[in-house]
């Protein structure tokens, strides 16, 4: 009985024999969700093409290339700065990764019309290059990624101003749409100064209402928003620093449709001489980084609301530079504040000479790149994947070399 019983309990097992596990990797489906979790940095997926044929059909695909990009929209890395040269009439790439993630200076550049005609770089966001072609009346919207560009006719009331400001961001959640803001501060009215805004948005192909709102009353004719310092994006409003006789910075909020004037700290405001943007607090609130420039001391401030609705400036950290920047400057030389690098909460600075970037939650410096004189330049944080180097028969190996 015994014995029949262990024959049985062999043929059993000989009708059902375990089938061997199949490897997780075999799965395409699988493996894409594992490649679109690489880091993103330039080389990635070139370095995963180089595994093997399968894996580079995978990551070659323009598909899998939209998918990673939209998977790390909110952690970009810091690729380089844009400008437009005066001479050359383009606007070029000043890379700021070291190799082998380093993009080519000419892999973003695109080059404007004749000589003497007027371009603005009014700012980088989302990975899309906003620029003003004065003559034209027009704004371009371009992804240097894609190659994508949107010449857009700018609004009447705007095309009467040759200096304008405005800011471009992608419509949330959406990788395909985009919105553009433009502001301006209005002199029709001497007496009563407004400033304007308008919102353009890709999908609709229209721009919204006009939106207005009365200066202070002590604002004189001379005060402008500074053209050097690009818009500030934190949580629904937009952020543009006001230059003349009030010390501030234009409030747009996108969400409500709604323009404000928020003034700086009186405290900063006493201390003379300094630099400033404004960044993203801790708590995800308004923020402010100062530069003090006597003295090389940075200041962290954040905008607080009481429980009675009355917000006010609050300072934070103070930072000391010249212990955090190698400067070694033989005497008192001014630090210019670029910008904010939004999805890399980092302040951009120059000193003579060299690019830093200040990450304000580590306080870390990071050299970035060379400069022997100062220039108005954006950062231009974006997924760059290089998928024309992957498909175009090189297995990806180019953007892997010592650029």
């Amino acid at each position: 009985m015994r014995i029949e019983e262990g024959e049985m309990s062999s043929r059993r097992r000989r009708r059902h024999p375990l089938s061997p596990a199949a490897a997780p990797l075999d799965d395409d489906d699988l493996l894409s969700e594992i490649l679109l979790r690489l880091p993103p940095q330039p080389s990635s997926l070139p370095r995963a093409s180089l595994v093997c044929r399968r894996w580079r059909v995978l990551v070659s695909d323009p598909r899998f290339a939209r998918r990673f990009r939209l998977h790390h929209r909110r952690n970009p890395p810091l690729l380089g700065f844009l400008h437009i040269g005066f001479r050359t009439r383009e606007l070029s790439f000043l890379p700021a990764l070291e190799p082998p993630n380093r993009v080519p200076p000419g892999r973003f550049s695109l080059k404007f019309g004749g000589d003497g005609d007027p371009f603005a770089l009014l700012g980088c966001r989302h990975g899309l290059v906003l620029v003003y072609h004065a003559s034209c009346k027009q704004i371009l919207v371009w992804d240097p990624v894609t190659a994508d560009q949107h010449r857009i006719a700018v609004p009447p009331r705007f095309a009467r101003d040759d200096v304008i400001s405005g800011a471009v961001l992608r419509a949330a959640g959406d990788a395909q749409h985009f919105h553009v803001a433009l502001t301006v501060l209005d002199d029709e009215d001497k007496q009563h100064r407004r400033a304007l805004a308008c919102v353009y948005s890709s999908e609709t192909g229209l721009w919204g209402d006009l939106v207005s709102t009365l200066l202070p009353c002590e604002a004189s004719a001379s005060m402008r928003l500074i053209s050097c310092k690009a818009a500030v994006l934190v949580r629904n409003s937009l952020y543009w620093v006001l230059f003349g006789n009030l010390d501030g910075f234009l409030e747009f909020d996108l969400e409500r449709q709604v323009l404000a004037v928020i003034r700086m700290p009186m405290d900063l405001v006493a201390k003379g001489s300094y630099d400033i943007c404004v960044m993203q607090a801790e708590d995800g609130g308004l923020g402010l980084f100062c530069v003090l420039q006597l003295d090389y001391i940075a200041q962290l401030w954040k905008r607080k609301t009481d429980c009675h609705g009355v917000a006010s400036w609050v300072l934070g950290r103070t930072i000391e530079l010249d212990k955090l920047i190698p400067m070694n400057l033989p005497e008192k030389m001014p630090v210019v504040i670029l910008g904010f690098a939004e999805d890399n909460n980092g302040v951009c600075l120059w000193t003579p000479s060299v690019f830093f970037m200040v990450h304000l939650e580590s306080l870390q410096s990071k050299k970035l790149l060379e400069a022997n004189f100062f220039f108005v330049c954006r950062p231009f944080e974006s997924v760059y994947t290089a998928e024309t180097d992957i498909g175009g028969g090189h297995d990806g190996a180019g953007l892997l070399q010592n650029t």
